[in-house]
């Protein structure tokens, strides 16, 4: 049995019981929203370790509860929902979502990308067992066994995604990423031509540990080709 403690937000009760069904069966412990509000609170309550969220729930939009979400957690999101178009898909991925499904899906893809979230996150956040190991780089600091960012001595929140393309980049210092590497190093899976979601979360990454994100000094861009962690200096480990 998983010790992992799942939030499923549904308005559809049919689907609702059919995905928190398969759930339970893969061991998990599930708890359900019908609406943003329930969502809400939950969420401020509970102690979850994943989110599976619609966004077109009767009272409050699906964006605003993953944006209440990200301000406190970096619990993995994945978007469930009937809104396919890719403004919708990038703009969940850039308020903070780790994946997105489009409606009609399968129950399998489903429970794989559950899986595939549960994975990184619990590993990114297991106790640690040895003295921190820190990667550090100019005023940046990443925590491997803490899952914790610092800028200047001050923690910077990062959500999953966000977190393993700055350990990549901390892991080669200099080197040149285009975006189909970072997509296929980072979401694991093939890279499609969509140029916009490691864009989006590139942004969101600046935003948050850049001094200055429009004068990045850390995720630099290389002009027609990709990105990479600033210049002249080695990645510190203690």
């Amino acid at each position: 049995m998983h010790s992992a403690s799942i939030l499923v937000v549904e308005d559809d009760r049919d689907l609702h019981r059919l995905v928190a069904t398969y759930l339970r069966k893969e061991g998990y412990a599930v708890d359900g929203a019908y609406t943003g509000q329930e969502a809400l609170v939950r969420a401020r309550s509970g102690s979850y370790h994943l989110v599976v969220l619609d966004l077109m729930l009767p009272d409050i939009d699906g964006f605003a509860v993953l944006r209440d979400i990200r301000e406190a957690s970096t619990v993995p999101v994945i978007i469930l929902s009937a809104k396919g178009e890719e403004w919708d898909k990038v703009m969940g991925l850039g308020i903070g979502a780790d994946d997105y499904l489009t409606k009609p899906f399968r129950i399998a893809e489903l429970i794989a990308r559950v899986k595939a979230q549960l994975r990184r996150y619990l590993v990114l956040n297991a106790p640690a067992s040895a003295p921190p190991r820190v990667m550090r780089y100019g005023d940046l600091e990443l925590h491997l066994d803490t899952y914790e960012v610092r800028v200047g001595g001050k923690a910077k929140p990062l959500t999953a995604k966000e977190y393993a393309l700055l350990k990549l980049f901390l892991e080669h210092p200099g080197r040149v990423f285009t975006k189909a590497q970072l997509f296929e190093r980072v979401w694991k899976e093939p890279y499609l031509g969509d140029d916009n979601t490691v864009m989006v979360h590139i942004r969101r990454l600046r935003a948050k540990i850049e001094p200055n994100p429009s004068q990045p000094q850390y995720i630099q861009t290389v002009w027609g080709i990709g990105y990479k962690l600033g210049g002249g200096r080695n990645t510190e480990w203690t």
